[in-house]
């Protein structure tokens, strides 16, 4: 009798283990990571904003020396 009950309660609970990575990987990971000043800085000197002086001024100044 009493195993009943147990036997519902851990299948519901392996169908939530089961379903919920699933679910996520639809969704896409959440929500997308935020570019750090340095990654912003690397991409303005990969495009030609910022010269090299420039970038590694700002570098520095990022890293705080």
């Amino acid at each position: 009798m009493v195993f009943g009950p147990l036997l519902t309660i851990g299948l519901v609970i392996l169908l939530i283990v089961l379903i919920v990575p699933f679910v996520r990987s639809l969704g896409g990971g959440g929500a997308p990571r935020a570019s750090s000043a340095r990654d912003v800085l690397d991409e303005r000197y990969a495009r030609g904003e910022i010269d090299r002086e420039e970038y590694l001024r700002r570098r520095q100044d990022i890293a705080g020396e």
